[in-house]
Order: C-alpha cells, then structure tokens, then sequence
C-alpha cells in the first residue's frame, strides 16, 4: 500500500519517545509499504538525518517549523479559534506540499501522528489515521493546575480550553483512530461514537536492548531518565529530587541519584547536588540502564506509555513508578513492577528493591519477559499493519 505519513517532527535521531516510535514504525513496515513521509523540522542542520530516514520510506520532505514563541504563533492563537499548539504546527507550505504529493501520487491512505498536524490536511477522500500519542489537553490541562502565576491562568486555562475542542474536532474527522493505552482509547471514545478506535502501543527494539552491558553499581544507584522538553519529565524528575530523593538518601546514606535526559533546564540543572549527578552527555541510554540499581520513575502527569520505563524491563532492570507511570503497559505491581504514589512510598519501594537483590531479580526477570511477548516493535508493527489493511479495503 502507499501511505502519507505526516508527522511534528523528523522521527531521527531518537532523542524522544515520539521519534523512537515512528522510526522503529517505518523501519519495521518498510518491506510491506511504500510510505513517504512529510516531517516538520526545527532547524535546517536536521536534513543531514534525511538519509537514514529513506532506508525506510520512498520519500521524505520536510518543512522547517516556526519558532515556539515566533510572534506569527502568538498573533495566530490570539486572533484565531486554534490555541497556541496548533498555531506552531500550521504551515501553508506544508499545506500546499501536502496538496501537490496527493496530485501527483495515488495514495491509499493518510497516517497523521498527533492531532495538531490535522490543520494541514486539504480537503480529501482518502481515509485518515490519526494517532494519539498522548491526551494533550489533559497534559497541558494539569500543567495550568499547577501553573503559579495566577494573573496568567485565565489565559492558560482558555487556551486549553481550545486544545480540547479541536482535538476532539480532529479525532471525529479521521476514519480511523489510535492510541498507546487501554486508558486514553476509553477517553477517545467517549467523544467518538462511530468511529473505531485501536491501540497502537509503545514498544522496545528488544534485540538492541538485550546487548546493553549489565555493570554492579559499588552504590545503590537510582536511575531517572527523561527528555526535559516534555513537561511530565521535569515535573517527574524535581518530585524525585526535591520530595522522594531526601527519604531515600536518610534510609541509605551512601546511595547516589542520576537523572539523564536531553535539554535539561536550568532548574534541572540545579538539582545536582553531592550525590545528584545531572547527565545529559551520555550518547546510548543502554549505559544509564547498565550502571544503574533501579529505575524509579515518579511520573504525575502526560499520558501514554512511558518508553524510560519500557527500555528499563527490556534490559532487565527494575523499575519502580506510579500507576500514570506504567499506563498503557499490562503489568502487574510486585510481579514486573512496583507501583507507589506518595513520595514515601515511592520511597520506600526503592529502598525495598535496593536491599532485596532477590525481590528485584524476581521482578526483572518477568519484566524482561512480558516486554518480549507483547511490546516488541515486530509485533506492534504487525498491529499497525491490519490497521492499514483494513482502511485500505474500506477505501
């Protein structure tokens, strides 16, 4: 089948969990689908990764996006129905581009990720799948909750006001919807009534994962990983050092926490301290997972499966997290995982890892053996397949 695939960003390199995502996707359907793929891009340099990306797909084009704060995306959220999310997303180039590839090539269908490229789509016959890689009014609806600037809140709070309607509008235009989680697909459905709505979950390359060199830590050492762009992982990653981390190091005076992750702010980058250490040079994540005793991943908010914890049970270390933490994965608290949602207990589970070699191996070794069975990208891959199948017979 010939596919157009539209997507927010270059899904190279795999610096977040949406481009891990959509390149193992393509990587893994490649031999069954001709797919060109339309990505915006952030900066000009991004074009050198075009190259690995045509192994993949028969054609790549990209658009260079706005700036964030661009002026044209504030003067767009202000004056227009669309909030400030869709503003950034909204190219007449990208528009026109995507009109003349659907004039020139018969494609089968479309694949939109996200809901907030919609807005570029011409007007067209083909069926649309649109995949939610997370509910994002509910995300930025947390956000403002917590947002401390109270003179500014009305306008937040309207602006996520706007995410909600349109992305609802857009998930009753696709024919064909998906998500990550057992969770965000109830949500969906509750706004669609007649259109079908799959999982499509999130998965782990398991062959790359299993070659990770495994070290003994001479400390307890508590691993959290995150790409500090995304808002749930800084939130996640000042809980952990400022609420959970000071009644672990009490209990354990000689552990030491590290928190690696691109993009840190300067207020993650203030969370070091004599035994926080804040890594964002190390290149392969595998040496984190290596290195480490124990993930703990204290996430409150953001949607969807969480890859850190996924690529934690793919190389056989135990993860201890919230329930929004394994949303979306099919495991069970003290069989493949602990689960804890105050910062004593997420405390307490840690050290009860930490002093428990057998407790930890137990729930690793079930971890590493469910992520193989059920969120191994062949098989993840396979299920987007029958997707594609079925939309393109209905075409």
């Amino acid at each position: 089948m010939k596919i157009l695939m539209l997507t927010p960003y270059l899904p190279y390199p795999l610096l977040s969990g949406g481009q891990i995502r959509t390149y193992n996707l393509l990587k893994n359907l490649a031999d069954r689908h001709e797919i060109s793929l339309l990505s915006f891009i952030r900066e000009d340099n991004e074009k050198e990764y075009v190259n690995e990306l045509l192994k993949y797909c028969r054609d790549v084009k990209v658009i260079v996006r706005r700036k964030a704060w661009d002026w044209r995306n504030i003067a767009l959220s202000g004056l227009t129905p669309y909030p400030f999310l869709v503003s950034i997303y909204l190219s007449l180039s990208l528009k026109k581009l995507i009109k003349k590839e659907l004039s020139c090539q018969k494609y089968d269908l479309i694949h939109a990720e996200t809901f907030y490229v919609m807005p570029n789509l011409p007007k067209t016959n083909l069926p649309i799948l649109l995949v939610e890689q997370t509910i994002e009014y509910l995300v930025y609806q947390n956000f403002v909750e917590n947002f401390n600037f109270f003179p500014v809140k009305p306008f937040l709070y309207f602006d996520v006001a706007k995410i909600q309607y349109w992305e609802k509008y857009y998930w009753k235009q696709a024919a064909r919807l998906a998500t990550m989680s057992t969770e965000d697909k109830k949500i969906v459905e509750q706004s669609v009534k007649n259109t079908k709505v799959d999982i499509v979950a999130n998965g782990v390359d398991v062959d790359f994962f299993e070659a990770t060199k495994i070290y003994k830590p001479t400390r307890p050492s508590i691993l959290f990983v995150g790409n500090f762009k995304w808002l749930p992982n800084k939130d996640a990653a000042c809980f952990l050092a400022k609420k959970v981390w000071p009644i672990i190091k009490k209990k354990l005076p000689d552990a030491n926490l590290w928190i690696v992750g691109k993009n840190p702010t300067e207020e993650i980058k203030n969370l070091a301290g004599r035994d926080v250490k804040i890594d964002e040079k190390i290149e392969d994540i595998r040496e984190a997972f290596g290195k480490a005793s124990v993930l703990l991943a204290p996430i409150r908010n953001g949607r969807g499966t969480k890859y850190k914890v996924l690529e934690a049970m793919a190389t056989g270390l135990p993860v201890v997290t919230t329930r929004l933490g394994i949303e979306g994965i099919e495991a069970k608290d003290r069989q493949e995982v602990l689960f804890a949602e105050t910062s004593q207990d997420l405390a307490d589970k840690t050290i009860l890892l930490l002093k428990s070699k057998t407790l930890g191996q137990k729930i690793a070794k079930k971890a590493k053996k469910l992520v193989a069975e059920k969120y191994n990208w062949k098989i993840i891959s396979a299920n987007l397949d029958k997707i594609y199948q079925d939309l393109g017979k209905n075409d």
